[in-house]
């Protein structure tokens, strides 16, 4: 075997280990989460619930659906709960290819984007969840009674989760494509109209098609560019003041 394969199956093994890693973490909240699934999809189905008519209900329109919609909830928040190990072993897989600086900067990055992550679902819980549902069962036709199924009321609610939790990490991305040398701050200042339509495009084709949900991923979305536009001059990439990689540094040393 050539030495250029050995730590090509060096990598891929760790790479293992870490996926590895992570499947089990997620595993492992879900068997400790599973008892509560009814109790979670309760608190989820809170928002709608307190908007529908009096005498309504949620309904279940599938044999099963009552017991698969709470474990397919569960397993989901395993893996929203379990996403900062799972960026850590993201971390641990790159770090020893990084500079050192890199990693001085990178880790606050690993550790936000779990933040703006978690802050992009509970926007859209206490924030969305209560306008969008509140407009949905108000302009019900007369005569229509407002029975959601709740595999119908997961997915739905799931994709806003989702579409929220990756649109705050807007500043993240900001500042990677400034740290990485793909743009600059200045640049992106020049492109501020662009990224204003652009972020209600991105609104209207992750969200349900609906004005307010649109409107409500949209404007956050351009504030949160505006805040990683901010902080993206702190990691510019500057080619005279690169640091030298573990390695260089070892044998510098030596």
């Amino acid at each position: 075997m050539s030495q250029t394969e050995q730590p090509l199956i060096s990598h891929l093994m760790e790479l293992r280990t870490r996926l590895l890693r992570a499947v089990a973490a997620i595993l492992l909240v879900f068997v400790a989460l599973i008892y509560f699934s009814n109790n979670i999809y309760d608190f989820i189905a809170q928002p709608l619930l307190s908007q529908l008519p009096e005498g309504t209900s949620m309904i279940a329109t599938d044999v099963a659906t009552p017991f698969i919609t709470p474990i397919k909830l569960t397993l989901v928040v395993s893996f929203f709960a379990a996403i900062p190990y799972l960026l850590y072993q993201a971390w641990a897989f790159i770090a020893p290819g990084l500079y050192q600086h890199e990693r001085r900067l990178i880790m606050p990055l690993v550790a936000s984007s779990a933040v703006l992550f978690y802050a992009g679902m509970a926007f859209a819980y206490y924030v969305v969840f209560p306008l969008v549902f509140g407009f949905f069962t108000s302009t019900a036709p007369a005569g229509v009674t407002v029975a959601t199924d709740i595999a119908s009321y997961l997915d739905f609610v799931l994709t806003l989760f989702f579409a929220f939790g990756v649109a705050f990490e807007i500043p993240v991305a900001t500042i990677l494509l400034c740290w990485t040398g793909v743009t600059n701050p200045q640049s992106l200042r020049e492109k501020r109209p662009y990224v204003i339509v652009g972020v209600f495009v991105v609104g209207m084709l992750l969200t349900p098609p609906d004005v307010f949900s649109q409107t409500l991923l949209a404007i956050p979305m351009w504030a949160l560019w505006e805040l990683g536009l901010f902080f993206a001059r702190f990691y510019e990439r500057k080619e005279d003041s690169e640091d030298a990689p573990p390695q260089d540094q070892t044998e510098q040393g030596s």
